[in-house]
């Protein structure tokens, strides 16, 4: 694969709402940086599920980051979805589930503001033992719903895969997260609304371009790090502490059609670094 072939790819970041000030947004675009995936996770108290701001005033915040962004033409590309141990759209017991659904219809009012076209759902938090199915149901009747919410706010849904490299975490009390491998990637997605897509976590699996090639046009977005599939490293890429094959992850991107952003889930010291280690693994394939 050419270099010239790449280039269609936007660079972009994650960084959280809070961090999305007029200055930090120029920077970014002054960086080369085309868009950003954000969230809300500094807003929020998890335990509650409630918001340390008021109504007005996340609605405001909002309003601000979004003139701030057009200002500055940074594309808001994708929100990434609160998460953790009360946020689990696979809930099985049913009240909790509802009210993780409502606690995310209230999310997604504000960030539909920012006018992303990607909303990002993680698929469950750690499981208890022997009820993966459970989850598994719970999950694409949550997607269902969901994906009415985010469709609503005129955005496509897209649910992530997560770190999986074994099914039991290492006190054997519980098991990892939904869409662990490969297989199981497939089989959920085979159960979702066909207009429901993934993102791709390039450090929650080995051997990560396998996983592209298998679900192929329904990967509408990256989450960029190095690793190993084995722990959430998160390493930057041009730190050279990972083990993807960067030139097997291009060829797959460009083997399935891949029309979204190289958006990283990693950090690096200065803003401009981005764009670089992009440049740099082009140049490698």
């Amino acid at each position: 694969m050419s270099s010239a072939q790449a280039q269609k790819y936007k660079v972009g970041i994650s960084i959280g709402a809070n961090a999305l000030s007029k200055k930090k947004l120029q920077q970014i675009s002054d960086a080369g940086i085309d868009c950003v995936e954000t969230g809300l996770t500094a807003y929020i108290n998890k335990d509650s599920l409630t918001f340390i701001l008021t109504d007005a005033e996340m609605m405001k915040k909002m309003r601000e980051i979004k003139q701030s962004a057009t200002e500055t033409g940074v594309e808001i590309w994708s929100i990434h979805m609160p998460y953790g141990k009360e946020i689990d759209i696979s809930f099985v017991d049913e009240a909790r589930r509802k009210k993780v659904i409502a606690f995310h219809q209230q999310v997604l009012k504000y960030v539909a503001v920012l006018k992303p076209k990607l909303i990002l759902f993680h698929p469950s938090y750690y499981l208890e033992l022997h009820q993966r199915e459970l989850h598994i149901e719970q999950l694409v009747k949550s997607v269902v719903e969901l994906n009415q919410m985010v469709k609503a706010a005129k955005a496509t849904m897209v649910v992530e895969n997560m770190l999986g490299p074994a099914l039991l975490v290492a006190k054997g009390d519980q098991e990892r997260p939904l869409m662990r491998t490969v297989e199981e990637c497939l089989a959920i997605f085979r159960r979702l609304p066909a207009d429901v897509y993934a993102a791709v976590d390039l450090n929650h699996i080995a051997a990560p371009e396998k996983l592209l090639l298998a679900l192929g046009e329904r990967v509408k977005t990256l989450h960029v790090a190095d690793g190993d599939g084995k722990a959430e490293r998160h390493y930057f890429p041009c730190d050279g502490k990972g083990q993807n094959d960067w030139n097997a992850i291009f060829k797959a991107l460009q083997q399935i059609n891949y029309k979204g952003p190289f958006l990283y889930e990693s950090s690096t010291k200065e803003l401009s670094g981005y764009r670089e280690c992009y440049d740099k693994l082009l140049k490698m394939n």
